[in-house]
């Protein structure tokens, strides 16, 4: 099994008027889901308290590059 780190980012979702995105991290057993640009993990299946701080502190200084990658994603030219 791979047990490498994989993160994928969502697009922007905009809800009363606050535009935020969901970052995704797993590794085949385990996986966490975080938001920017609040920077929590919001959600964790496996990984230990001490690992979710890492995944937080990386979404803090890694925050302006996720945003790029959430505002570059094309919905609809992904289904095309």
């Amino acid at each position: 099994m791979n047990d490498e780190l994989k993160m994928s980012v969502s697009p922007i979702c905009v809800k009363d008027g606050n535009r935020y995105a969901f970052v995704n991290f797993a590794d085949g057993k385990r996986t966490a889901e975080g938001k920017i640009p609040d920077c929590k993990i919001i959600s964790n299946k496996g990984f230990s308290d001490e690992e979710v701080a890492q995944l937080e502190e990386y979404m803090k200084k890694e925050l302006s590059n996720l945003k790029q990658m959430a505002a570059g994603i094309n919905v609809l030219g992904a289904f095309m």
